[in-house]
C-alpha cells in the first residue's frame, strides 16, 4: 500500500462515520486502540463498548476489585482518562451486562443474547455504525447479529498465549473473528505473520507515542515514597508471568542498593518476584504520573521473559521509554530489536545487570540519543492517520 495514497484517501472530504468499538475499558488503562480513537474523535463519531473481559473469573481480591469497577461501570458510565486526550470529544461509553465465561456453548449464546439485546438498543437511538472494532475474539458469536456494515478485527496481541485466559476458548473464538472480519489491522510483524499463517492477509499499524507527553517541561514533580531510597530502576506495566523472575533476581541480588520498582495492575506474577527486598510495587498511574516518574528514575526496565508471548508482543511502553529521554534496558525480542540502536538491549541476566550498571554510571549515550530522533515519526497522530487511511481504503 503506497502511504501517499492512503494520506489522500484521509484528506478526501467524506460524510463523518460512526465507528462501534469493542476493547478494554474506557480509561481504565492506556492501551493502543484508546490512543488511536482519541486522535480520531475529531473526526469519528465513536460508541465504545466496554466489555467484561477475557479472565474467568476467581476467588480473589483482584477479581472482586474488577467486578466492583464493572458494577460501577454499567451503572454509572462516566469514562475515566488514563491517556491523554488531544481533543475535546469523548467517546460514547456503553459498559452492558455480561455473562463473565465463555467457555461452554451456553456461555457464548448467554452473551450473544445479552449483547445483542442491549447493543441494539443503544444503536437505534443514534445512526447507524458504518464499522464496527475487535481488540478482542470475545464478540465472535455477535458479528452477524449486529446492525453494522464492516468489521476491522484490530489485533494487538496473541491471545492462544496469554495466561490466565480459556485458550481453547479464544483461539476458537479468534478463529472466527479472523474468519469473518472484513480487514484485519495487526499491531506488529509478527502477529501480521500469525494472521497469514491463519489464511488472512493484513495491514500493519504499529505503535506510536505522544512525545510531547513523555518530554513536557511543566511535569508534575515527584518524591518517591520512603521505603523507596538510592538508584531506581523502573518498569511500569501489567505485572504477570510475563517479567523475567530470573533477570529480576539477579538484578536483586547483585545491586542490593537498588530499588527496582514495579507500577501496574499485578496479575498473579511469580511469588518470588514479591519476596525480593529491593522490589517496591506501586499501584497503576495516570501517564502524566509516569512521566514525572520516568524522570526521577536512573534507568527504565523492560524484563520480558522470552517466549512465544513476548515474541509477539508490541509494548507501549518501550517507545515511551525511549521518549522520555531516561537510560532503558530491555528483553530481546522483535520488537525491541529494531530499537538496538536507541537502548541496551540485552538477552541474558548477566548482560542485564551489566547494562543497567552502565546506565547508572554513563546514562544515554550519545549514539542512543541521536537513533531516537526516528521517534518524531512514530507519533499517535500519524498512526491515527495510518490507521484511518486502511479503514476507509479497505470500503
Amino acid at each position: 500500500m503506497i502511504q501517499t495514497e492512503l494520506k489522500k484517501l484521509v484528506s478526501q472530504p467524506t460524510q463523518r462515520d460512526h465507528w462501534l468499538v469493542f476493547s478494554d475499558d474506557w480509561g481504565r488503562h492506556p492501551s493502543s486502540c484508546q490512543y488511536l480513537i482519541r486522535h480520531l474523535l475529531d473526526r469519528v463519531d465513536v460508541t465504545w463498548v466496554n466489555t467484561i473481559g477475557m479472565r474467568p473469573p476467581r476467588l480473589d481480591r483482584a477479581t472482586l476489585d474488577r467486578v466492583v469497577g464493572k458494577i460501577h461501570g454499567t451503572v454509572s458510565p462516566k469514562p475515566r482518562r488514563a491517556v491523554e486526550n488531544p481533543a475535546p470529544r469523548e467517546p460514547h461509553v456503553v459498559s452492558p451486562w455480561m455473562w463473565p465465561w465463555f467457555k461452554r456453548a451456553w456461555d457464548r449464546s448467554c452473551n450473544r443474547w445479552l449483547l445483542r439485546k442491549q447493543l441494539v438498543d443503544i444503536l437505534s437511538r443514534g445512526s447507524r455504525p458504518s464499522l464496527a472494532i475487535t481488540t478482542i475474539p470475545i464478540v465472535a458469536d455477535l458479528m452477524d447479529e449486529l446492525p453494522v456494515d464492516r468489521w476491522v478485527y484490530y489485533c494487538v496481541d496473541d491471545f492462544s498465549l496469554w495466561p490466565g485466559l480459556d485458550q481453547t476458548a479464544m483461539v476458537a473464538m479468534e478463529d472466527r473473528v479472523v474468519r469473518r472480519a472484513d480487514l484485519l489491522i495487526a499491531a506488529s510483524d509478527s502477529l501480521k505473520d500469525r494472521l497469514a499463517a491463519m489464511g488472512r492477509k493484513s495491514e500493519l499499524c504499529t505503535h506510536g507515542v505522544d512525545m510531547a507527553t513523555w518530554q513536557s517541561s511543566s511535569l508534575p514533580r515527584f518524591d518517591w515514597p520512603a521505603p523507596i531510597q538510592g538508584p531506581v530502576a523502573l518498569f511500569w506495566g501489567v505485572v504477570d508471568r510475563r517479567l523475567d523472575t530470573t533477570f529480576l533476581t539477579h538484578l536483586a541480588n547483585k545491586m542490593p542498593d537498588l530499588a527496582i520498582v514495579l507500577i501496574g495492575p499485578t496479575q498473579q506474577p511469580d511469588p518470588t518476584i514479591k519476596k525480593l527486598p529491593n522490589v517496591h510495587f506501586l499501584a497503576p498511574a495516570p501517564t502524566c504520573d509516569l512521566s514525572a516518574m520516568a524522570q526521577v528514575s536512573d534507568c527504565l526496565i523492560m524484563p520480558y521473559v522470552e517466549t512465544s508471548l513476548t515474541q509477539a508482543m508490541q509494548p507501549l511502553k518501550l517507545k515511551e521509554y525511549l521518549a522520555s529521554g531516561r537510560p532503558a534496558v530491555v528483553r530481546r525480542l522483535p520488537s525491541t530489536e529494531p530499537w538496538a540502536d536507541a537502548c541496551d538491549v540485552v538477552g541474558t541476566a548477566e548482560d542485564f545487570v551489566v547494562a543497567v550498571q552502565r546506565c547508572l554510571q554513563n546514562g544515554v549515550t550519545e549514539e542512543q540519543r541521536v537513533a531516537r530522533h526516528a521517534l518524531e515519526s512514530e507519533s499517535w497522530d500519524c498512526k491515527a492517520q495510518d490507521f484511518l487511511a486502511m479503514v476507509r481504503h479497505g470500503e
